[in-house]
């Protein structure tokens, strides 16, 4: 049942604290690391941790690093220029596989997997100070600095007792459990490339995007003119019953609610401009213009680069999901001419085709 234990000389158990400020890289405070085997202790406040060229521990292939939700972590490696470990293990992810699906209205933190493996008494303490000032950042007195090492140390022993509890949930048969454990390196794997992508972020042109967030409810009315010839919008805002008149008059059925009302999600819309390109696609892009474009929501940091949590196998499907509102892929599709690559340089914007049925040919 241990052979993920077994199969490493050392695993490594971190955590970091660090201040994460929108669209900004990460400013850390602290680190804790425990070995799993030997239970060793390391911790270190920032100005430890700047000084060292490397981690102070194994990452090599005979070692393991596991976290709660490892790009974050990582992202804290790649701002001290640590080298990437050759094995990554990343519980959140692998809680998210082992509840894929499932809808109970339950959390997907670390406190949520704690207690769906039986692990309550391993909860750390929550401490709203100590976030708190995570959040606020330094400079630290002494009371702060062991408090927030504490903190964050609690974090880790929690990690370490849920590795436990996950290892034990793994199959008995030989060829099962050895092909899991090798998916979960996989998995583990993306977790770097993903703290990677989202410390490049995407170039904005942030002289266009201040222009357009000073004169956006201009554009609003703007673009409401523009496209609602029918009178759909009535004070800038859509209008039930005369889009229902709309649609008889030009005699396209609408799906329905049980209630007898018109369907009027994002997903009826987006199906409906499919079916009528000419009529409904208009309004289909207005609307979600108007509902989901915040553009005072994109994280944009101070060097012009949109950076978000992109959310890895956040979806039911195993996709990353980044939040809609702050990353410059999620609101309508028009934003993204704000994408702006920096003088001699370019952005290619590429997409797959047949992915999913290429992978399910390789599976």
């Amino acid at each position: 049942m241990n052979s993920l234990l077994d199969r490493f000389e050392e695993i490594w158990v971190v955590d970091f604290e660090y201040q994460s400020t929108d669209g900004e890289l990460p400013v850390i405070h602290c680190m804790v690391a425990r070995e799993v085997h030997s239970l060793r202790l390391i911790r270190l406040f920032e100005d430890e941790l700047s000084s060292l060229e490397k981690p102070p521990f194994e990452i090599g292939a005979r070692s393991l690093v596991v976290g709660f939700y490892l790009p974050a972590e990582y992202s804290c490696f790649l701002q001290l220029a640590w080298n990437r470990p050759i094995n990554s293990l990343d519980l959140y992810t692998e809680f998210r596989w082992v509840r894929n699906g499932i809808k109970d209205g339950k959390g997907r933190g670390l406190v949520d997997a704690l207690s769906h493996f039986g692990l309550d008494d391993s909860i750390p303490d929550e401490k709203e100070e100590w976030r708190t000032l995570a959040i606020r950042g330094g400079p630290f007195s002494e009371n702060e600095r062991a408090g927030l090492l504490a903190y964050c140390q609690q974090d880790v022993d929690a990690t370490v007792k849920l590795l436990g509890g996950m290892i034990s949930t793994h199959p008995v048969d030989l060829e099962k459990r050895e092909r899991s454990i090798q998916h979960a390196l996989l998995r583990g794997h993306y977790s770097w490339a993903v703290a990677a992508i989202e410390r490049t972020g995407v170039p904005i042109d942030t002289e266009t995007l201040g222009r357009l967030m000073q004169n956006w409810e201009i554009l609003k009315l703007r673009m409401i003119t523009r496209i609602d010839t029918e009178g759909v919008y009535v004070d800038g805002k859509f209008n039930t019953k005369r889009f229902e008149t709309f649609l008889a008059k030009n005699k396209i059925p609408w799906p329905r609610l049980e209630t007898g009302r018109l369907s009027l999600t994002d997903d009826t819309f987006r199906e409906q401009a499919r079916s009528h390109p000419t009529l409904i696609a208009p309004y289909h892009e207005l609307r979600s213009s108007l509902s989901k474009l915040r553009l005072n929501k994109l994280a944009v940091g101070r060097d012009g680069r949109n950076r978000v949590m992109l959310s890895p196998f956040g979806s039911t499907t195993g996709r990353n999901q980044p939040s809609t509102t702050r990353f410059i892929f999620g609101p309508s599709t028009w934003i993204r001419c704000l994408i702006k690559p920096g003088p001699g340089r370019f952005v290619a914007y590429i997409d797959w085709s047949q992915q999913e049925l290429g992978i399910a040919a390789c599976l």
